[in-house]
């Protein structure tokens, strides 16, 4: 049995870290919604038909038409992304199993939301798009209130990524909008939303809310998009490291300073993995902006 004390870094044991990047999908919006693919290097491209070949009516011996397929070659970055979890110094006795089995949900917390938020908003983000970003260059937006009820609204921001040639497949939005969801109803009095134990649905697409801290509701009340053109790229293995001198600025201690490990005998463990993010056609997602001011 391998000990904190006896092993100061390394790998996450498999076990934990199956566990902790299951916590990971699962409260994960993007992780949800988007096309995952398993990254064996820091890069990886892909290859994404941008317009598909036409086809041609041909009379009774006529040469058959040829037209090409374009194709696009996106190319997705995987970035560390690391937590720090300061415990006592009596946690270096236990096992690296145990210690871990009990960081998982910590640790998976901490990674949905920096990754939800970076891939949603560019919050703090490493990637060099966001899905706000991209659908606000875009124009792709419709603010709250633009019409007489939110349904209406909603199906406003589904008609832009349909204009551009995209159906629909899923919406994210923060928790705060749910009220004014279920009260939506039809012609008929029937609810247009629907709040399933296995899955919530609206316009019969499935619905997310992404954590407290991943989502900014001053930039948007919901997105709406095809995420089939959503990528994440996960490299395999989590690694950790025993921290026993460093001071923790973001975290302040009842005297209003910084914890110190050494002077508050404390240790930390930094977890890191490696994710990459990408949505691969910018219009294929739009957005319910907050009410404009009056």
């Amino acid at each position: 049995m391998t000990f904190l004390k006896d092993q100061l870094q390394g790998f996450v044991p498999t076990e934990q870290a199956v566990g902790i990047m299951k916590g990971v999908t699962q409260g994960s919006s993007l992780l949800k919604l988007s096309k995952v693919e398993e990254m064996k290097s820091e890069k990886k491209k892909f290859s994404v038909l941008a317009e598909g070949p036409g086809a041609y009516w041909v009379g009774e011996s006529e040469r058959i038409k040829t037209s090409g397929a374009t194709w696009i070659y996106p190319e997705i970055e995987a970035k560390k992304l690391a937590v720090i979890i300061p415990v006592t110094k009596e946690k270096l006795q236990d096992s690296t199993i145990d210690v871990f089995a009990e960081m998982t949900p910590e640790i998976a917390k901490s990674f949905y939301t920096a990754f939800d938020a970076a891939g949603l908003f560019g919050i703090n983000s490493p990637f060099a798009k966001s899905i706000f970003g991209v659908a606000d260059g875009k124009g792709n937006k419709v603010a709250l209130g633009t019409n007489t009820s939110l349904d209406l609204d909603v199906s406003d921001v589904m008609a832009l990524v349909e204009d551009s040639g995209f159906d629909v497949n899923s919406f994210v939005a923060h928790r705060g909008i749910k009220n004014s969801l279920r009260k939506l109803r039809d012609a008929n009095g029937n609810a247009l939303y629907v709040e399933g134990v296995g899955q919530k649905e609206l316009y019969n697409e499935p619905i997310e809310y992404a954590a407290k801290g991943a989502f900014d509701k001053t930039k948007a009340e919901l997105i709406a998009g095809n995420f089939d053109y959503s990528i994440v790229g996960i490299r395999q293995g989590i690694e950790y490291e025993i921290l026993k001198e460093a001071t923790l600025h973001s975290v302040t201690m009842e005297d209003g300073k910084p914890l110190s490990l050494a002077e508050n005998d404390m240790v930390a463990i930094k977890a890191t993995m490696r994710i990459g993010f990408l949505p691969v056609k910018e219009d294929a997602f739009a957005l319910l902006t907050p009410k404009a001011a009056e």
